[in-house]
């Protein structure tokens, strides 16, 4: 599924025009927009479409989790993970939820919605994204560097994500989605945590990667709370 011209330019214009902290996200304090989906969810490509209009964007980091709930329902989606529904339901406690559902869409760990109208999720980014706030945060070499700030009285975790930064198309046989063939982008293969970070500047190192993957690197609050930065290479 594809957005409407209109509806794409209205996205991208409307996406990050106002953040909950009067300031707009740039290149350097990219927007983190995580979507969890399933290809057995015949809810989600709209979601999934809106989120790939602005994927391209440098100052957003948009990131695919593909849930492992819909599993038993008669399709195995090709990239799921119970880890990424693990960090779904994380996302569920912290916001004081019950439970979780597809599509969702988490912006920058602030704010939560379905995404499936373009004017929808740009009112979710500007709700959620934290603007310019946060420490220093960027690859050097084969490490990261995070720099002194404020950090939450409980902490935060470090995490490294790697995504698949192709347009993937998986054909579904059964399910829901049975007959469709489903676009995917930035699909996340690995999520790793370098550490924690207590409001000292810190150098992680990053494990080598694999061929074919783009990295991020984000610091966020202790328990899926807020995040704080976010870079891309």
């Amino acid at each position: 599924m594809t957005l409407r011209p209109a509806l794409a330019a209205a996205l991208a214009a409307l996406a990050l025009s106002a953040p909950s902290t009067g300031r707009a996200a740039d290149a350097a304090h990219p927007t983190v927009i995580e979507l969890f989906q399933s290809q057995g969810c015949s809810s989600c490509p709209p979601a999934a479409a809106n989120l790939r209009a602005i994927s391209d964007r440098a100052d957003v980091l948009a990131l695919a989790f593909e849930v492992d709930y819909w599993d038993r329902l008669g399709w195995k989606d090709t990239f799921s993970s119970p880890a990424w529904t693990a960090r779904q339901y994380a996302y569920a406690r912290a916001m004081g939820r019950d439970g979780v559902y597809t599509p969702q869409i988490v912006v920058d760990g602030r704010a939560a919605g379905d995404g499936l109208e373009p004017a929808g999720l740009a009112a979710l980014i500007r709700e959620g994204a934290r603007g310019l706030s946060g420490p220093s945060l960027g690859f050097r070499g084969e490490g990261v560097e995070v720099g002194a700030g404020s950090a939450p009285s409980g902490g935060a975790d470090v995490w490294l994500a790697r995504y698949d930064p192709r347009d993937i198309d998986v054909a579904v046989r059964r399910g829901e989605n049975a007959g469709r063939t489903l676009r995917h982008k930035n699909v996340v293969r690995d999520w790793i945590r370098l550490g924690r970070w207590d409001g000292q500047a810190a150098s992680l190192q990053v494990p080598a990667a694999p061929a074919g993957l783009a990295e991020a690197v984000i610091v966020q609050t202790s328990g899926a709370g807020p995040i704080l930065a976010a870079a891309k290479r």
